[in-house]
């Protein structure tokens, strides 16, 4: 069975692992970085980032994620996750994990009082995906090998670079499975890959 580990150091982990569940793999909470060791794919939540990146300092977990990721296996971000995933973050000097090679825009689309629902396209993925975006971040730059599967007025809000995924918003939030069983199936032929 595929293992798939949700970040909880902040944000809606448990929405994440029931989506998880939805979509045929097994979910784990991850608190402790040994875990990583244990699991096939790791989704890190929406949150604050900048709260998160403390907590992952805190616990240890920043370079054992950048070496999972290193490894093959493959990382969702949702919302901050994103952000945390970004090689480049507008109007920072530093990124945090600096594993995609993308630029990001924090708290792109608002406040917390400007958050929204729309349908959005996903290339290769879904048609008329419902959307929640909370103080969303958007993507403002992709590199070459950087793939654009959504975008939302005008602006990049899902890419995908090999075995790391990237969101602006929050999958978890609604019953529409599609994005997070993509990840399931990046997972599963990761796997293969790396077992071969």
């Amino acid at each position: 069975m595929t293992t798939i580990g949700v970040l909880a150091l902040q944000g809606a982990f448990r929405e994440h692992v029931r989506s998880v569940e939805a979509s045929g793999a097994t979910a784990v909470i991850i608190k402790r970085k040994e875990q990583l060791e244990t699991i096939d794919g790791l989704i890190i939540p929406g949150g604050e980032s900048t709260t998160m990146r403390r907590l992952i300092d805190q616990y240890g977990f920043l370079e054992p994620i950048r070496a999972f990721a290193n490894a093959g296996k493959p990382v969702f971000g949702t919302c901050a996750g994103l952000i945390l995933l970004a090689g480049e973050i507008d109007g920072s000097h530093d990124a945090h994990l600096g594993l995609m090679d993308m630029s990001v825009r924090r708290n792109a689309f608002g406040r917390q009082r400007d958050s929204f629902e729309t349908d959005l396209d996903i290339k290769g993925v879904a048609d008329g995906y419902n959307a929640v975006f909370i103080r969303a971040p958007y993507i403002e730059r992709v590199g070459e090998n950087t793939e654009v599967l959504g975008t939302y007025d005008g602006h990049i809000v899902v890419a995908q670079e090999g075995h790391l995924l990237a969101c602006s918003f929050h999958p978890e939030l609604t019953k529409d499975h599609r994005l997070t069983a993509h990840f399931v199936s990046m997972v599963e032929n990761s796997k293969r890959t790396l077992a071969s």
